[in-house]
């Protein structure tokens, strides 16, 4: 049986909400990338991670449609399932901390790149969006507290692929943190929370609460991408 698990990442305070993360702790039983990405859309996740060694913290992540260089919200549900002092993924290399209930990740702003950022004018303008049409990935915002740093978001990837809204994203929120210049928290989705540092070598880090959903359940059969 190839196991997966499933995690929630960037809780709110009460523990709830969280964008869903399913892991495939034993990577090395689905080695090629075609068969990762063929199980990634079966699962149908937004991200699905496959760790190809646990100790050293090497991950490989999957939407349902495309393997990504990197993403927040799987680095951080992996440093908080593997506790791994780093994470290596095809970016690079992530640093890791813990800190009371947030795990965080630092990474350069540099890789959250292909997401258009959208300004509204306040935070119940943006919880009234309707889904946009695929085609952008938009991560709509507005502050709740210009003064202590809180924002209200919203993402949409726009792939085309199912995922219509993420619930909270870790490198849309690395983006604006590096548009803003300034450490910020962040409400996203319907109750999810994300909070961030900007540093001063050009990185961002990415801090939220993580849950475990389940333990370990088989993979869903199906045919192998093509």
């Amino acid at each position: 049986m190839i196991a997966f698990e499933t995690l929630r990442v960037f809780c709110g305070a009460d523990g709830r909400h969280g964008n869903a993360l399913a892991v495939v702790r034993d990577g090395a039983a689905i080695p090629e990338e075609g068969d990762r990405l063929a199980a990634a859309r079966r699962l149908g996740f937004s991200e699905t991670v496959f760790v190809d060694d646990a100790v050293g913290g090497v991950i490989d992540i999957y939407t349902p449609t495309a393997r990504m260089p990197f993403a927040g919200h799987p680095c951080v549900g992996a440093a908080w399932l593997l506790g791994p002092a780093q994470l290596s993924t095809p970016a690079g290399t992530v640093r890791v901390r813990r800190g009371g209930e947030f795990t965080w990740i630092t990474a350069p702003a540099a890789w959250s790149t292909g997401r258009t950022l959208r300004r509204y004018d306040s935070a119940a303008e943006v919880a009234a969006l309707a889904v946009p049409p695929p085609g952008e990935w938009i991560y709509a915002w507005a502050w709740q507290d210009e003064a202590a740093g809180r924002v209200r978001a919203r993402a949409f990837p726009g792939r085309g692929d199912g995922i219509d809204e993420d619930e909270a994203t870790g490198a849309a929120a690395m983006r604006l943190t590096a548009h803003l210049g300034r450490d910020l928290t962040i409400h996203q989705g319907k109750g999810s929370q994300i909070v961030t540092t900007v540093g001063p070598d050009g990185t961002i880090g990415i801090g939220g609460r993580v849950r475990s959903v389940a333990g370990a359940q088989a993979l869903p059969d199906g045919p192998n991408a093509s």
